[in-house]
């Protein structure tokens, strides 16, 4: 027996805030995955961190299981503390193989309540793209499947961690200042929803997060990207991720060589790769 479940992660994420002091944030899931693997042929657990067992642990308990007598594997192209939800993505993924592997049917719902019991969350294990609340887990809203929005994706440097992020004492004060902004973000994802409006969005909610989590020459980065053909951009917002976002008819190569133009004219920033923002869900194969 085999079975393997795939998760995509993220590029920070579209919009991030609060509205009526309620924290939300708006997914932006790309290409780049979480793999959990299981099998009948060991019961060694290989690549699961903390979280990741933790979240094995609960699935257990809330499937009503007492023991897991397989193998796991986790193997992830998502880079740790940096705002590409790779936490969410291996929690998630290991949810979805614990309940797949015993032979339940478990929602994404049901995910998202045990993994905001563990950390805040991210909703890239949800159909499509998302506004949830990263606290509890709520689903708040589904925006179905957006344009294949092309990224390049930088590391403005440095890690953040989630817990002691959303722990900070003066987060739901700024937030809240932010409100306006936000909300006018929030509006340009209204229907309908195309490249432009997307990216005009997630790029007011990214100059709203600065005063938050401040990213070196934002402004003129914003600026040098959209003379580069950029449609705008978007952060992680409690992550240190910049993402570059481009039309979706742009070729890979033409992304990447203006990604090379950023890079040379902010030394700061290091380009990672390319990606496109795709549908969120979970990917299970058996066999």
């Amino acid at each position: 027996m085999k079975l393997t479940v795939k998760v995509p992660g993220s590029c920070g994420e579209l919009v991030q805030g609060t509205r009526e002091g309620v924290p939300f944030l708006v997914t932006c899931p790309v290409n780049l995955y979480t793999t959990v693997t299981v099998t009948d042929e060991n019961m060694a657990h290989r690549g699961l961190g903390a979280k990741a067992e933790k979240a094995l642990e609960r699935t257990l308990h809330y499937l009503g299981e007492t023991s897991f007598p397989y193998g796991i594997t986790l193997s992830s192209e998502l880079p740790i503390g940096k705002g590409m939800a790779s936490s969410s993505a291996d929690i998630a993924a290991v949810c979805y193989a614990v309940a797949a592997v015993f032979g339940h049917e478990i929602t994404a719902p049901e995910v998202s309540r045990i993994a905001a019991g563990i950390e805040p969350t991210d909703g890239i294990f949800f159909d499509g793209v998302v506004r949830l609340n990263h606290m509890t887990g709520e689903c708040y809203e589904s925006l179905g499947v957006l344009p294949r929005i092309q990224i390049a994706i930088f590391d403005t440097g440095g890690a953040v961690d989630t817990l002691d992020f959303h722990q900070r004492k003066d987060l739901g004060e700024l937030s809240e200042k932010n409100e306006r902004q936000t909300d006018a973000a929030l509006a340009l994802l209204s229907e309908p929803r195309t490249a432009a409006s997307i990216a005009a969005a997630a790029t007011k909610s990214a100059v709203a997060n600065q005063s938050i989590l401040h990213k070196a020459k934002l402004k003129e980065i914003i600026e040098e990207a959209r003379a580069l053909g950029a449609l705008g951009i978007n952060v992680a917002h409690s992550g240190t991720i910049l993402g570059v976002l481009f039309s979706p008819d742009r070729k890979k190569l033409f992304v990447e060589k203006q990604a090379a133009v950023l890079q040379q004219k902010f030394p700061h920033l290091t380009f990672l790769q390319s990606a496109e923002l795709i549908s969120g869900g979970a990917d299970i194969e058996k066999g």
